[in-house]
Order: C-alpha cells, then sequence, then structure tokens
C-alpha cells in the first residue's frame, strides 16, 4: 500500500524537478521517459479507482446493484471524450518528439492548442469525480496527482519550445513579400504569444472536431453530454433508479449480474428481508440446502460453514456480467446433481423449487 501511494507522489515531485530545470534552460533530455510512465501509470490508477469505487460502463437509465456507480462519461459521447484525448496524446508526441527547426510555427502553435483541449477535458473529468463527494472518501482527492501532473508536462513542453524558438534565427524572404503573410509571420514567429495563439485557435480546433465526428456519428453537443447525461457525478442532470440490493450469496449475485439470455432471472424473491433476483439454478440450489437440512442436519452444517468460509469470497470476485456467467456455467454440474438429489428425495420437488425465496413453505 505505501508503494502504491508513494508512485503518484515520485512521480509528482519529478515533474516539478523537470519543470524548474527547465526555467533554468537546463532541460532533461530524456524526460519524455518519466512523461511516459505519469501516462502509464495514471491510466493503471484510473483503473484501480473505478474498480475500488464500483465504477461500471452502464449508463443513468440502468438499474444497477448493491454499491455499483454508473458510468462517470456517457457512453455514446465516449468516442469523442477518447478522440480528443488522442488528439492531445498526439500534440505532445509532435512537440516532444520533433525538432523546432522542422516545424512550421503555425504546427505549433495548433499542437499546444491540442494538448490544451486535451487538458480541459481532463480538468472536467476531475471535477466530474472529484465534485460528486458522494461517500467524502479522502481518495478520491488522489485523482487530482493526474491532471497536476499533465498540467506540469503541458507546461514544460510549451517552454521547451519557446526556449528553442528564441535560440534560432530564421528568416523566410517569400512570405516577407507579402504584406498580410508578413504580418501573419510576424506574429507566429513570436514565441512568446504562441500560448495565447494556442488558446485562440483551440477553439476554431474544437469545431474542426465536431464536424469531423458529426461524420463518425457523434451529436454535435456530445462534448457537453459526455458529462451531463450521467448520474451520480458532480457535472449529472440525471436521476438514476435506486440500485438493487443483491444478498452476498455468490448465486444470488450471479443471478443478478450476469447476461440475462445467459443466467435467465425468472422473478424477484425474498431473500433476508430483502429482494433479490432470481433464477432456476439459485432455486435448485436452495431447494437442495433445504432438503439437506431436513434430511442429514449435520452434513448441512458441515456444507454450509464450508460455504459461508469460501462462498463469500468468491461471490465478492463477481464484479463483471463476463465473471457471473463463468461461475454459473462452473455450477452448472453441480445444479445437475442438486436436481437428481431432489428428483430422488422429494415427491413434488418442482413445488419446492418454485416457493424458494417467495417467504412461502412447501
Amino acid at each position: 500500500m505505501i508503494l502504491l501511494l508513494s508512485i503518484p507522489i515520485f512521480l509528482t515531485i519529478w515533474e516539478i524537478a523537470l519543470f524548474i530545470r527547465e526555467l533554468k534552460k537546463n532541460p532533461f533530455d530524456e524526460s519524455w521517459a518519466i512523461d511516459a510512465l505519469v501516462f502509464i501509470f495514471g491510466a493503471i490508477y484510473a483503473r484501480l479507482y473505478g474498480v475500488y469505487k464500483w465504477i461500471t460502463w452502464e449508463d443513468w437509465n440502468v438499474q444497477l446493484v448493491n454499491a455499483e456507480r454508473h458510468a462517470p462519461i456517457y457512453t455514446d459521447s465516449l468516442f469523442t471524450v477518447v478522440v480528443i484525448f488522442i488528439i492531445a496524446f498526439a500534440g505532445y508526441v509532435l512537440l516532444q518528439r520533433k525538432e523546432l527547426t522542422k516545424m512550421p510555427p503555425l504546427v505549433v502553435v495548433l499542437s499546444i492548442s491540442a494538448m490544451y483541449l486535451g487538458m480541459i477535458q481532463l480538468i472536467v473529468y476531475t471535477i466530474q469525480i472529484v465534485g460528486a463527494k458522494i461517500d467524502n472518501d479522502p481518495l478520491d482527492y488522489s485523482v487530482i496527482v493526474l491532471p497536476v501532473c499533465c498540467g506540469i508536462i503541458t507546461a514544460r513542453t510549451i517552454l521547451r519550445k519557446i526556449h528553442e524558438r528564441k535560440e534560432q534565427n530564421t528568416t523566410n524572404d517569400k512570405i516577407l513579400e507579402n504584406k498580410i503573410l508578413r504580418v501573419a509571420d510576424k506574429i507566429l514567429r513570436k514565441a512568446d504569444l504562441w500560448p495565447v495563439l494556442a488558446f485562440l485557435l483551440m477553439f476554431p480546433l474544437l469545431g474542426i472536431l465536431i464536424m469531423i465526428l458529426i461524420l463518425f456519428g457523434q451529436a454535435p453537443d456530445s462534448i457537453i453530454k459526455a458529462w451531463t447525461e450521467t448520474s451520480e457525478w458532480a457535472l449529472s442532470t440525471k436521476q438514476s433508479p435506486p440500485n438493487l440490493h443483491v444478498d452476498e450469496h455468490y448465486l444470488c449475485t450471479v443471478a443478478a449480474g450476469g447476461h440475462r439470455k445467459i443466467v435467465k432471472p425468472i422473478r424477484k424473491g425474498i431473500r433476508h428481508g430483502h429482494e433479490v433476483i432470481v433464477n432456476r439454478q439459485l432455486c435448485i440450489a436452495n431447494a437442495f440446502e433445504e432438503v439437506l437440512q431436513e434430511k442429514t442436519p449435520r452434513a448441512h452444517r458441515l456444507i454450509r460453514g464450508f460455504y459461508d468460509k469460501y462462498g463469500f469470497p468468491v461471490a465478492k470476485l463477481i464484479r463483471h456480467k463476463w465473471s457471473a456467467d463463468i461461475v454459473y456455467f462452473l455450477m452448472k454440474p453441480l445444479e445437475w446433481i442438486f436436481l437428481i438429489v431432489l428428483y430422488s428425495t422429494d415427491v413434488h420437488p418442482e413445488n419446492r423449487i418454485a416457493v424458494q425465496y417467495t417467504g412461502y413453505k412447501k
């Protein structure tokens, strides 16, 4: 845990040190390697945070179970969000890896604009998460580390290109012959103006991206819907249905959490005073346990003790539909054995199965 928490702190301190070296015009040539670690660990920690917070990729209108949370990004607009991040990363790579002497000033400014778009979107995402304050968990503030590091990377990358430009002294005689182009060239070649020009060009760049994304089926306002068409988060405008409580019995988890076409839920039932989703496999297993308790109570206590020790931990690992589906198939042989026992010991086995989790006794 100490190592897990120390890595982001270590990378942040390192990025600050690299920025200070850039201010002193003593850049570290391999700074891109540290940046790569920030991007890689940023993605890993974002995923770990999602698992820790039970964040799904279901939209606000889907009913979830237990502590699950809806996606902080509207899935229909996810393509737009991803494209903007890719464009921002491409701008960073272009500025970081290509020599300034081989880059037209307009390309430099547009690359900075792309990084601005990525940073703004990352800040919006951070506000979406941190601003929710659903359970006032201090760990929520850990997501601030990534935008802080990316902000430092953006500032350092821009500063490096400004320093490189000031060390050059190049002109283009053909351009200087045209008055309009001469003025534009004069403005673009002033490195100190690049951050401001990039901010102004950011809006036309975003407009062009939106028009291109429309051709791929994205809505014109998808950049806004990405954050507002959500529930439970800071910028959300939707109210999701209340989560369904699912018992920690792992077959209850399978019945409620797997794909409907596979686990085949049939109805709602009652277990320990709350609603659960029931499928036939769950009813058969519970009916078998009931018969076992009636016929051989000692064996039932031993089996129940084994399940309480190992079954509940297994249930906590079932966090995805595919994992619930796998458990469903793995339980099939046992389900058939349970069914054979029921048909061998009970006069009306289907009646016993049917009344499971209804509150009635056979």
